[in-house]
């Protein structure tokens, strides 16, 4: 006769929730039979031994159904002991208790606890007849061993006066809640490549060891954190006492009344009893973790935090749990972790390119390669998606079934605008960054992707728009959001796209009303149509060869009184710019045709201009806030004029200029100067004397002229040292205590090091 259980769950690594022993041929099998009845319409799998023959086959089938069960419930009937077969199945259910921490529950039927447990009346007499029988005592010990320790467990005692249906419903509801309290969560359908990352953080649990350990599973939006947590919960659970995954905490408000709900929510996940419990304050709910979870073994996953104070209600120090309790923190931000003090952090990867293909192929095709033809596709899709299993399982399931044409029309879609799923999973990170590290975060996407290093100028040009980069950066850092290759900050693609798509959803029918302009069929739009708006903020212009006119509408920048940063590379205007914001902070524009600055353009609140290899002829120096200066490369400029009124300028760059003949004497008098680079100006007849530039850190000047006719280069600290022809000069400031020394280098000229600007 075959035996029988209810279908499990796919996502359980467990065959049933429920192993049902007992002796068939006791009085107690209407109950059994009822029992298991019930069980079954609960939705709880359970198998029941119905096996009529034994041997070996048999018993290794019913040592595998009973270690691969959640829960053994043994029924301890008067002749239950009679047969060696249920003494040996309940050793078998004993061992698998200790090695695969299962719960048992006995049920006395009709039977006392003491009689089990000391071996009285039918126990007593079964276990002396099994005596007589056996050759050795070994068995009988094991048997009576198991008898005590099943008798001392907490069970049910159903005696001839109590309703069968009554201790029915209570064995089911008590099976209910351990079996929802343990359930198994789905991971994924296609869960591939977390074989490695789920060892490692096993690694960082060291499940098994009596210490508390918090470990902390950091990345960025989309990248599998969750997945892997859910993962790891079904691997270890059953080896804690209690269990509680806690999903998506950052939805749940962080305003006091929030916290103490989450608080709420979190002991009613493990203990089941939501309406008894009251949590009316924040310390409420502190003193109740402590109390009800101080002694217990747990195993508690925080998954989404993306606040302090959510780990500090929730899980504030190790020693608000039991020994051996392991806390899984699933988030977006280092710094959080950091400053709560985990003891490890495992930070994620995308896929590597051989996992993201085989996932993106499985929800694609249903197969773990692409269907034949779609090869060069399914890279092209690969290589946008980044290797980010959010975006390959959408993406996929979004091309599922779709012709060839279809596949390259969505392709090209996606170019242009994110798929709304993956948009608004990315976006959730955005959302909850500052305005400045939002505005950072856009002009990274839509400017500066691959380009910044933190000492580089382009720090400075985010610092003059007040972002406070310096911060704002580590903070993107920390939340995953930007990282850092080969010494560049960069961002994902898809992360870029969201940034984009975040701007282009400004306006999205009108470019001219978007914050940032960057694209270049728009920017033509904007410039050739006069449509801007006082809502752009910045553009940079850097148009495909062959594509590179613009017929400039003359009244192009008129409107855009909060234009803050222009970068023009690759492009021609067929008018001449005649006018340029006077809020404009930042003004980058190589091979710039304008021989000189628009008569219009203040420049009041202008920091960084940069012009190298320009037409410009003559500079009027009067932007006082002017920090950032390159002009390299510019032939026809012939003088520097005064600059007095420039006395925050920090670099100055004119490396190249090969017809410039005199620098004012005003250049000696800036206080805040750092660099000057006048290297490659062959031609420079007129110097200042006596340089008293305090901050001069770097001076590169390439002298054919006789010495006489160039004047003193003299360190503001030593009036008497002068320069030969074809020297450079470099002045060590220690800022500390403002001691300036000089330090005259050996006479060869040395090559000189600028950054981009």
């Amino acid at each position: 006769m075959a035996s029988s259980s209810s279908s499990s769950s796919d996502t359980s690594p467990w065959l049933h929730d429920v192993f049902l022993s007992f002796r068939g041929e006791d009085a107690g099998c209407n109950f059994i039979s009822h029992l298991y009845k019930a069980l079954l319409q609960k939705g709880i799998c359970t198998y029941v031994d119905n096996q009529l023959e034994r041997d070996t086959e048999i018993l290794l089938q019913l040592l595998r159904n009973i270690e691969g069960s959640r829960i053994s419930i043994i029924i301890l009937s008067k002749n239950f002991a009679l047969s060696t077969w249920c003494l040996n199945e309940l050793l078998m259910v004993l061992e698998s208790k200790e090695s695969k921490q299962q719960i048992v529950l006995p049920v006395f039927y009709h039977v006392d606890p003491s009689d089990v447990r000391h071996q009285r009346d039918s126990f007593g007499i079964a276990l002396a007849e099994h005596a007589d029988r056996l050759n050795g005592a070994m068995e009988l010990q094991m048997w009576k061993a198991a008898l005590r320790d099943v008798a001392n467990l907490s069970g049910y005692h159903l005696t001839p006066d109590r309703n069968e249906s009554e201790v029915i419903q209570k064995i089911v509801k008590d099976v209910s809640t351990i079996v929802a309290r343990y359930s198994y969560l789905h991971v994924a359908k296609y869960p591939v490549g977390l074989g490695y990352s789920q060892n490692i953080v096993n690694l960082h649990l060291s499940v098994g060891r009596n210490d508390v350990r918090m470990v902390g599973i950091l990345g960025a939006p989309g990248i599998g954190k969750t997945t892997l947590a859910k993962a790891i919960y079904n691997s270890i659970a059953f080896k804690f006492e209690d269990t509680c995954f806690f999903e998506n905490i950052s939805d749940t408000s962080n305003q006091a009344h929030g916290l103490a709900q989450l608080q709420q929510i979190l002991l009613s996940m493990i203990f089941g009893n939501r309406r008894s419990l009251n949590i009316d304050s924040i310390d409420t709910g502190i003193n109740m973790i402590k109390r009800m979870l101080g002694s217990k073994r747990v195993l508690l996953i925080l998954d989404d935090v993306d606040h302090l104070t959510q780990l500090e209600t929730l899980a504030g120090a190790c020693d608000w749990f039991g020994k051996g309790s392991r806390i899984i923190i699933t988030t977006r931000d280092q710094h959080l972790l950091t400053t709560h003090g985990v003891d490890s952090t495992y930070k994620m990867t995308e896929l590597n390119h051989r996992d993201a293909l085989q996932l993106f192929c499985w929800h694609a095709f249903g197969s773990e390669k692409p269907v034949e033809g779609y090869e060069k596709f399914v890279e092209q899709i690969v290589n946008y998606a980044g290797c980010l299993p959010l975006a390959l399982e959408v993406l996929g399931s979004n091309f599922y079934g779709r012709s060839k044409s279809q596949w390259k029309s969505l392709m090209d879609e996606y170019k242009k605008i994110p798929h709304q799923d993956i948009q608004e999973v990315l976006q959730t990170s955005y959302d909850k960054l500052s305005e400045n590290e939002k505005n950072v975060f856009l002009d990274i996407a839509c400017f500066f992707n691959g380009q910044l290093r933190l000492d580089d100028v382009t720090v400075k040009i985010l610092d003059s728009f007040g972002f406070c980069p310096n911060i704002s950066i580590q903070r993107l850092r920390d939340k995953c959001l930007i990282s850092e290759f080969n010494g560049r900050l960069q961002m994902h693609n898809l992360l870029r796209d969201m940034g984009r798509e975040v701007v282009r959803q400004e306006s999205p029918t009108n470019p001219g009303a978007r914050s940032r302009l960057f694209f270049h069929k728009d920017i033509r739009e904007v410039l050739e149509y006069d449509i801007a708006t006082d809502r752009v903020e910045a553009i940079v212009i850097d148009l495909p060869e062959g594509d590179d006119i613009i017929c400039l509408s003359p009244n192009a920048f008129k409107n855009m009184k909060r234009l803050r940063l222009f970068r023009c590379h690759n492009a021609h205007f067929s008018e001449e710019l005649n006018c340029l914001p006077n809020g404009l902070r930042v003004l980058d524009w190589p091979n710039c045709p304008l021989q000189s600055m628009p008569s219009k353009f203040r420049g009041d609140k202008l920091l960084i201009l940069r012009m190298p290899s320009s037409h410009i002829q003559k500079i009027r120096f009067k932007f006082k806030n002017l920090m950032v200066m390159n002009f390299r490369g510019c032939e026809f400029l012939t003088k520097i004029s005064d600059i007095s009124k420039c006395s925050n300028l920090q670099q100055m760059d004119f490396k190249d200029c090969k017809n410039l003949v005199k620098v004012h004497k005003s250049v000696a008098l800036l206080d805040k100067l750092v660099r000057l680079n006048l290297s490659g100006c062959n031609n420079l007849k007129s110097f200042p004397r006596g340089l008293l530039l305090r901050s001069l850190q770097f001076l590169d000047v390439h002298l054919d002229a006789p010495v006489e006719d160039i004047g003193n280069l003299a360190n503001p600290m030593d009036h008497g040292s002068q320069l030969s022809k074809r020297r450079r000069v470099d002045y060590d400031n220690d800022q500390d205590d403002h001691n300036i020394e000089s330090n005259l280098l050996t006479s060869h000229l040395f090559q000189t090091q600028t950054s981009q600007y």
